[in-house]
């Protein structure tokens, strides 16, 4: 894995244009592409951001580039799903959101990995 690449730098925001009423934002990502650490084999999978804007909100041709940016990275599905919410939550600040991966079967599995941020409590 190559956690040392700083992706986040690619993301860009612009002010949310209505601040004084919380809405929810839904970005479907259909075409991400990663890296098995353990096989080399390409990964593919879908990321759905859902998110409720702070002060700003993320501007997409900078998230579409951010995303690429992981086309030939070694990483696995949950290190990679967790990095994107840590990003996210870095630059964007939202007074919530999740981040949801669903990888294309594999060897007979389907796999999808949901971060929530604020975490749910635990029962």
């Amino acid at each position: 894995m190559s956690e040392s690449k700083n992706f986040r730098e690619i993301l860009e925001v612009f002010e949310n244009p209505s601040q004084s009423r919380d809405f929810t934002i839904v970005h479907h990502c259909p075409e991400f592409t990663s890296v098995c650490p353990k096989t080399g084999q390409p990964d593919y999978g879908k990321i759905i951001f859902t998110y409720v804007p702070g002060e700003v909100c993320v501007e997409l041709k900078s998230l579409k580039m951010y995303l690429q940016a992981f086309r030939n990275e070694g990483i696995f599905y949950e290190a990679v799903t967790n990095r994107i919410m840590d990003d996210f939550l870095a630059v964007v600040q939202p007074k919530s959101a999740t981040v949801e991966s669903q990888w294309t079967p594999r060897g007979g599995l389907h796999s999808n990995i949901v971060v929530q941020f604020p975490s749910p409590e635990a029962s």
